[in-house]
């Protein structure tokens, strides 16, 4: 069942979360209403009282970014965009939950947003892609929490946005589908190690803002999404060892922007997208 808990402060759209060493959950950035302002303020939810509150904003108004725990439990902000689509940034900054403010970090090499951010065995996050203003960037670089900087690595064999990531149990980080002019049906491997990127094989349906999990066995689950004009109920495995793509179940109700967890047991949680209430869980 679900249970009602505490409104946020401040209505918006397309917010990130992160939950924290703490185990409070920080909300940063998005669009508010009726004007679909972008906005850099921030709040924290405490699940022992089940209340938001609000704290110190972010330096930049940001909506479409990313946020990333770090090993030391301050979080990375970076990226997204501010009011119109070609107002992309570059900046990052660090959110320290001890003191509950917010510091200026280095910027990235490249602006962009609908991004994705991945966090390394090593403690770094890898960047990779997103919209750029008009059109995407196949660019991807990897944040070093010791320096503050940021390094640019190898680019991707397609540039993409609203595409989807999984960190593998060995380390790689593969990455699925997304936009572009005619829809991707590709996947691409980066391995850290080289910093290098090779082609994973093609999906059988062009997909972008779908969800991608990596399952107890190693192997990945990619579900829903958008496909040409249609959103779609299809969902497909991604072997790391064979590096082949075969369909499974289709889920209950066609989904895009919806959420994908991995529970304990080896479920994956799918909730929402679409306009959806629904919920359902896929188990192999």
């Amino acid at each position: 069942m679900w249970n009602r808990t505490a409104n946020v402060i401040l209505g918006r759209t397309s917010p990130v979360l992160v939950t924290l060493k703490n185990g409070k959950v920080l909300l940063t950035g998005g669009n508010t209403f009726p004007y679909a302002v972008t906005t850099n303020e921030s709040e924290l939810y405490d699940p022992a009282t089940g209340n938001w509150t609000v704290i110190n904003s972010m330096n930049y108004a940001r909506s479409g970014h990313t946020a990333s725990l770090l090993p030391n439990g301050k979080v990375l902000v970076t990226g997204g965009n501010y009011g119109p689509v070609w107002d992309y940034l570059n900046t990052s900054e660090l959110f320290d939950p001890k003191t509950q403010t917010w510091s200026r970090t280095g910027n990235m090499h490249y602006r962009r947003s609908f991004h994705t951010a991945s966090t390394l065995r090593d403690g770094r996050i890898l960047v990779v892609s997103g919209g750029k203003g008009y059109g995407m960037t196949p660019t991807a670089e990897v944040y070093d929490p010791s320096t503050g900087k940021w390094i640019v690595t190898g680019n991707l064999t397609y540039e993409r946005a609203n595409h989807a990531v999984s960190t593998l149990k060995d380390g790689r980080v593969l990455v699925t589908g997304g936009n572009s002019l005619f829809g991707l049906v590709t996947a691409e491997l980066y391995d850290p190690r080289t910093g290098t990127w090779t082609l994973a094989g093609n999906m059988s349906v062009a997909v972008e803002e779908h969800t991608s999990s990596t399952l107890k066995n190693g192997k990945v689950l990619v579900a829903g999404g958008i496909s040409g004009s249609a959103c779609v109920n299809h969902a497909e495995i991604f072997d790391p060892l064979t590096r082949n793509w075969t369909t499974t179940v289709n889920m209950h109700a066609p989904r895009m922007l919806h959420t994908a967890t991995t529970l304990k047991d080896g479920r994956t949680l799918i909730v929402g997208g679409n306009y959806e209430n629904t919920a359902e869980f896929y188990y192999y």
